[in-house]
């Protein structure tokens, strides 16, 4: 990479993850800070704007400890002497308001030093995950020794007029819901070019407004923010090339997207590039340019490029054209200018349209910044058929793509959390990385999202309301799957009450007539099956719908063993006890005999895989019947089929009949989407509208809970389950963090369908394999199985 003057960044990339969240003073947590949320006087408090704030102190002497506490709305990047810090604040809400703890003292230095940040609010235009109040910027030294820079009216700011919302339309164009916010259009030539650096002169900029005191959370009488500490570590930037320039109207030197030859636009043309990445990602684009006074560069964002509206394979380029968000630069003519959005932008393709005017620009690089929560990958699995290592690593792509300061049910279009997205995602999280910080946040998310009648919220954070009633039964069972896979009592038990609201909501609904559930209020999505009209099934919003039904009775089973555990008897008695009712009810009047199907409702009109799913998970099939029951689900072509994410509930109903095995053969879906070339995995099949889509990353799971068998044998993980369902595969070996180690399962079957199977448990871990009905026990430390 070019080494760059500092002083021409536009926005400088940001070195994220050099510094872990560090402790806070304990006296800051309770009460108000010292400093004051400060803005600039004459901007309009909640509408769009960017602003700049600067101070400068002097230090004695380079010091070895200097820890400040930094948040601000909409967000923020602090720099110090020029070097980029961190960025932030995480999402949260007005309740959740997180600050960032950082030592900025590796870059301060003996004598005058400047702390500066970049704020910005996008007002009516912000993503729809984007809470906010108004436009407002904190920072409070730690200690004593730290307060000379805490903000306060000696601030200084500046207003800055070169940003301009752009690509508003997106959504319209793409005839698709697209919420992650404006594009950005930027004139180069009213931008304050240096303005981070210790050298910049703001004796022009203006002192701030103090708005109000910092105060955390439990504490003030008129709180605007309520400030808590953030749970998650900063997000991760890492340089990643382009792969390649696929059509271009200007002949483009070979070693251009490597950084190693500048590219050329001569004045007064107009050229296009196409660029392709090779895969999908989630990045900063980084610009940097030369001269170019006059000129416009238009990059635009893309998964895939489109035909009359249509994708096609995600490698083609002919006859195709890019479709998407988008920003525009204006250069100021300046030498090595460096545009970079304000938010990442996802794509595998990035056009870039561009004017000149009388001057010559010079392109001196293009690359991407990648960032993302900084999970790291610890698992592994490898087996007979290569085939399934593609899928895992294209999983473990989407996977990341799709998890930020929040999970996102994808980064195009939306980057909202959604139960239903996130239940399977935390999954995947904890098995693949061993790392549980971004799902408790997310279960805390939900938490806070609560509606006065005991609903979460489909999607949090989020600033417009929408309530998606089953997904408020999949945050219960995230909070039962996390219990089943960590040994956390004080953070479970602060949600069972919440839990019991929503089950209470749910038991206040219950058709006296029928035993099942009656009309339902609210968003009823199950799955963007074609024969469920946006989503939700038959009777889920007039009544008596099976799928809602059983679903219903399926998480009170889990919140039975819950309530159980957490010493309420009693309502965990109550709760399976209703379960049973509604299973009971439910095959009564919705079980076709003739058919040997679960129909959707009483009427016995429609049938669909959803409803036979939820019958086989909540026990409302006959034991010795399920598994003939199951088999007519996955074949009998009369059934609406469920897409790929429904497809997660399949797998756990295959597991429950013993059925296992037939996992593998269920991943066609899959081995599809890579044959059409994606690089993530799509939010269903074709045709679709996000190519990247987190719920369908489920693999990344099932290859280490399905085929290796690697299940939680009691709660806590405190035991383990080791029952491998290979299918027709003959080799295969996973390997999944846990607190305590690795367990590493290796296996190969025998001609006999006996199996040799190595398995390795850490710490004093103990459980049980279990393989063709025998079961045997498990130690900590090496073992070899052979049956």
């Amino acid at each position: 990479m070019i080494k760059l003057p500092r002083c021409c960044f536009l926005l400088v990339f940001f070195a994220a993850g050099a510094f872990a969240q560090g402790p806070v003073d304990p006296a800051l947590l309770s009460g108000h800070w010292p400093s004051r949320w400060i803005a600039a006087a004459d901007a309009p408090a909640k509408e769009y704007g960017l602003y700049h704030f600067r101070k400068s102190f002097e230090l004695p002497s380079k010091p070895g400890r200097f820890i400040v506490h930094v948040t601000g709305d909409n967000r923020y990047r602090l720099f110090v002497n020029g070097s980029p810090v961190c960025s932030g604040p995480a999402r949260g809400d007005l309740y959740n308001w997180y600050f960032e703890t950082v030592d900025i003292a590796p870059y301060l230095r003996e004598g005058r030093n400047v702390v500066a940040a970049l704020v910005w609010n996008m007002g009516a235009h912000a993503a729809v995950a984007q809470i906010s109040n108004m436009t407002g910027f904190v920072l409070q030294g730690d200690t004593e020794a730290e307060k000379i820079i805490n903000t306060d009216r000696n601030w200084k700011v500046y207003n800055d007029s070169a940003y301009t919302p752009c690509s508003l339309d997106n959504g319209a164009r793409l005839r698709s819901y697209m919420v992650i916010g404006p594009g950005d259009e930027v004139n180069g030539s009213a931008y304050p070019w240096g303005w981070e650096q210790p050298g910049y002169d703001d004796r022009h900029w203006k002192n701030v407004r103090e708005i109000t005191s910092p105060v955390t959370a439990g504490y003030g009488t008129d709180n605007l923010w309520t400030l808590v500490p953030r749970t998650i570590p900063l997000m991760e930037e890492s340089l990643q090339r382009m792969s390649a320039v696929r059509r271009a109207g200007i002949k483009v030197p070979e070693g251009f997207l490597q950084g190693r030859q500048p590219l050329t636009i001569p004045a007064n043309q107009t050229v296009s590039i196409l660029v392709d990445q090779a895969f999908n990602t989630v990045a900063y684009p980084q610009l940097l340019v030369s001269k170019g006074a006059g000129s416009s560069i238009r990059l635009t964002y893309a998964e895939a490029l489109f035909k009359n509206g249509k994708k096609g394979h995600r490698d083609e380029i002919d006859g195709m054209e890019i479709a998407g968000n988008y920003d525009i630069f204006h250069p100021d003519g300046g030498s090595q200018r460096m545009f970079r959005p304000l938010w990442f932008r996802t794509f595998r393709y990035l056009q870039l349209d561009i004017t000149t005017g009388g001057e010559p620009l010079v392109i001196d690089d293009l690359y991407g910044m990648y960032t993302g929560y900084p999970f790291e990958e610890k698992a592994s699995f490898r087996s007979n058929d290569p085939g399934l290592q593609d899928i895992w690593e294209v999983g473990w792509r989407t996977a990341r793509l799709c998890a930020g300061e929040t999970y996102f049910d994808c980064p195009y279009y939306e980057q909202l959390q959604y139960e239903g997205d996130t239940r399977i995602q935390a999954l995947i999280s904890l098995y693949v990385t061993g790392d549980d910080r971004l799902v408790r946040k997310a279960i805390h998310d939900f938490y806070c999202s609560r509606v006065p009648e005991g609903l979460t919220q489909g999607r949090y954070p989020s600033n417009r309301l929408q309530v998606i009633a089953p997904f408020s039964l999949y945050w219960v069972s995230m909070i039962y799957d996390y219990w089943m896979h960590r040994r956390d009592d004080a953070f479970i038990t602060q949600y069972l009450s919440a839990a019991r609201g929503v089950l209470d909501w749910y038991e206040s609904r219950i058709d006296k007539a029928t035993g099942m559930l009656g009309p339902m209020r609210w968003w009823n999505f199950t799955d963007w099956n074609d024969a469920f009209p946006n989503g939700v099934p038959d009777g889920a919003d007039d009544g008596n719908s099976s799928i809602i039904s059983l679903h219903f009775a399926y998480t009170l089973q889990q919140a039975a063993a819950l309530f159980d555990a957490y010493r309420q008897p009693v309502l965990a008695a109550h709760y399976r006890e209703l379960a049973g009712k509604l299973t009971t009810a439910t095959y009564r009047h919705c079980y076709d005999h003739e058919k040997g199907a679960m129909a959707n409702t009483p009427e016995k009109r429609t049938f669909s895989q959803h409803a036979g799913i939820m019958a086989v998970l909540s026990g409302a099939i006959p034991a010795a019947e399920e598994k003939a029951f199951l088999q007519r689900v996955i074949d009998d072509p009369r059934l609406s089929k469920a897409t790929i994410y429904y497809r997660f509930y399949l797998m756990l109903a295959l597991k429950k009949t013993g059925m296992g095995d037939r996992y593998y053969e269920q991943l066609t879906p899959w081995r599809d989407m890579l044959k059409i070339g994606l690089t993530t995995f799509a939010e269903k099949e074709e045709p679709t509208r996000s190519d990247c889509h987190a719920w369908s990353a489920s693999p990344n799971y099932d290859f280490l809970a399905t085929i290796c068998g690697i299940m939680p044998g009691s709660p806590g993980f405190a035991s383990v389950l080791v029952e491998p369902a290979m299918g027709t595969l003959t080799e295969a070996e996973g390997k999944m963090p846990l607190p305590e180690g690795e367990v590493t399962v290796s296996l190969k079957r025998k001609k006999n369908n006996g199996v040799t199977a190595v398995i390795i448990l850490p710490g004093s871990l103990k459980g049980e394999f279990r393989w063709n009905g025998k079961t045997i026990p498990l130690r900590s430390g090496r073992q070899e199985i052979n049956l």
